[in-house]
This record gives structure tokens, C-alpha cells and sequence, in this order.
């Protein structure tokens, strides 16, 4: 991933605008759930790769201790500001050592910046290395095969300022490992506008790609289908369909 992003440098503040953490809650909830269901271990504590803004942190603390990691500073200031209470560190999930075990990994919103895939080798490697045997890593991804090439429009206010994001989802290719997602912010402050556009590009690796990456770390996977969840946000008649891998990391002898 580029730290380069506006939308996580000078735009990270428009990140709370454009979804309140209550937009987050019943989706990080199902995480869990699925965490509990598939550990081998009692899951108290997680560790959040790629964790933004800290939306779904701000649910996972209900019912965990969590540590959240982001490449960002912008983002990483905006989780901090909402989740005083949750460590934050900042690092890059292909390459950051904490040292530490935890009894879940997650990475439910950021794993799309694995363009490569030796960068998605290395992402799940670092999430292997932090997990305790028996506990669970927890992927959300858009597999190749659900892909479709949406139009999405997000809205927000604060004050006098208001934001209108559009992003627009295009693949580079019919058999393309990665798409095009690119993002045009409308920002009036006291009616004056402002327009910022950038292009985000995303990894798209099919179903085999993930489940030979997984089991080469010795997870043991199981998969679940996510649709709906963009729904609101969708122009159109598209779809979004995503996958949750939760993936049991081998039990100790």
C-alpha cells in the first residue's frame, strides 16, 4: 500500500463524516462471532491490520483488547481521537513485528492493497507470526470471481462543511489481478468547492490464489460470503459481494 493516498493524508479527516463507527457495529459483531466460532482458543484479545480510522475497532472493544495497526499517521490520529482507550501503532502489514501474540488477527477493510501477490504472501505471513496457535485470522477480500465494476456515492456534513465522495470500480483487464478504484471528493466549505480526485489501485486474486496462500502458512480455512453490506451506497444496479476467510492457525502439540 501507498502511504501516498490523499484520502489517508489531508483528507483523513473526511473519513468520520462519511461513516459514523455505529455504521460499523453489526458487521464488526459478525466478525467476532465468527472468530469465536472458528477458535480453538478462548479470544480475548485481537490484533487489527490496516485498522483506518478505528471504525470497527470501536466496536471490537466492547468484547476485546485490541491493538490496531495502520501505514497511515492521518488515519491512525483519526482512531486515536475515537478510541482513546486502544493502542495504536503505526506499520506496514507486510513487514511490522510487534512481538507479541494475539488470539485473533483481523483484517476486515484494507487488504486490497495487496496488489501483488508476494505482497499477500507477505501481509498473511505477518498475521501467521502474531497469531497463537489455535486462534484465528480473519480476512474480508474481494475475490476475482465476485467482482463486478460498481459506482458507489458516499455523503456527510459537519458545520458548515459538506462532502460528497463518488468512487468508481473498474477492473485493468479481463484477467487482471488488480482494478481501478477511483475516488472524486466534492468538499464545500461555507459553499465554496473543492474537488480532489485519485485513483486507488486494488488486488483482485482469485478463490485458489487465497486458499493456496493460506494453507502454504498452515491455516486450515473456511469461507463465508458477505453481500449487501455496500448496498446503501451502490448507484445503480450493481452488486458487491465479498469473501470472509477465517483461517485456524495450527494448534500447538
Amino acid at each position: 500500500m501507498s502511504p501516498n493516498y490523499r484520502a489517508y493524508g489531508d483528507l483523513a479527516w473526511t473519513e468520520p463524516l462519511l461513516a459514523f463507527p455505529e455504521e460499523y457495529a453489526d458487521g464488526a459483531r459478525h466478525f467476532v462471532k465468527l472468530i469465536r466460532e472458528h477458535a480453538r482458543i478462548e479470544v480475548r484479545t485481537m490484533l487489527h491490520l490496516g485498522c483506518g480510522a478505528g471504525g470497527h475497532d470501536h466496536t471490537f472493544k466492547e468484547s476485546l483488547e485490541v491493538t490496531g495497526v495502520d501505514i497511515s499517521e492521518g488515519m491512525l490520529a483519526q482512531a486515536r481521537r475515537l478510541n482513546p482507550e486502544i493502542r495504536y501503532i503505526r506499520g506496514d502489514m507486510r513487514t511490522v513485528r510487534l512481538g507479541e501474540r494475539f488470539d485473533a488477527v483481523a483484517i476486515p477493510d484494507s487488504i486490497g492493497y495487496m496488489t501483488t501477490r508476494a505482497d499477500l504472501r507477505r501481509a498473511i505471513a505477518t498475521a501467521d507470526r502474531h497469531l497463537r496457535p489455535g486462534g484465528v485470522l480473519l480476512i474480508v477480500a474481494m475475490a476475482r470471481e465476485d467482482f463486478r465494476e460498481n459506482n458507489f456515492v458516499y455523503t456527510g456534513r459537519r458545520g458548515d462543511v459538506e462532502l460528497v465522495v463518488f468512487e468508481n470500480n473498474r477492473a485493468r483487464g479481463p484477467r487482471s489481478s488488480t482494478y481501478e478504484a477511483t475516488v472524486v471528493y466534492l468538499i464545500r466549505r461555507k459553499g465554496r468547492l473543492e474537488i480532489v480526485s485519485e485513483v486507488h489501485k486494488q488486488g483482485l486474486f482469485t478463490v485458489p490464489v487465497w486458499r493456496s496462500l493460506l494453507r502454504e502458512r498452515g491455516f486450515r480455512i473456511a469461507q463465508r460470503k458477505l453481500d449487501h453490506s455496500y448496498d446503501p451506497f451502490i448507484v445503480g444496479d450493481g452488486r458487491y459481494r465479498v469473501r470472509i476467510f477465517c483461517a485456524l492457525a495450527a494448534a500447538s502439540d
